[in-house]
This record gives structure tokens, C-alpha cells and sequence, in this order.
């Protein structure tokens, strides 16, 4: 192989690497924030528009779940 193969092969790992590695990073971050936040969020004494308009539908998700795995036992 000539240098220039090896360069080429090593940059392009090397950048594939980087790349994804960086975004999947930044991925990450962002969904630990917005988890911590809404974590903070429950426990907050007032709760914000958000939360409340949000806990009626996911409520009802949980009681779907719930009852399609009763269902299945």
C-alpha cells in the first residue's frame, strides 16, 4: 500500500470516528438535560402549563400499557 492508501484509510476512519462519536455526544447531552428538567419540573410545588397539559395524555398511555400487558398474560 502507498502512504497516500494509509492516509486516506486512516482519515477516513479517524473522521467517521470523530463524527459520530461527536454527534452521538451532543445526542446524549441534550436528552440527560431534558430529562433532568422535566425531573425538576415534577417536583416543583407549582407546576408549569406544560406539565399539566402533558400528564392527562401520558397517564392514559400508562393505562394502555398496563392493559395490553394484562392482556397478553
Amino acid at each position: 500500500m502507498t502512504s497516500l492508501t494509509i492516509a486516506i484509510i486512516v482519515g477516513f476512519f479517524v473522521g467517521f470516528g470523530f463524527g459520530v462519536g461527536c454527534a452521538l455526544a451532543v445526542m446524549y447531552s441534550i436528552y440527560t438535560g431534558g430529562y433532568r428538567r422535566a425531573m425538576e419540573d415534577s417536583l416543583l410545588p407549582q407546576k408549569s402549563e406544560r406539565y399539566l397539559e402533558y400528564l392527562p395524555k401520558i397517564k392514559a398511555k400508562i393505562a394502555r400499557q398496563e392493559k395490553n400487558v394484562s392482556r397478553s398474560d
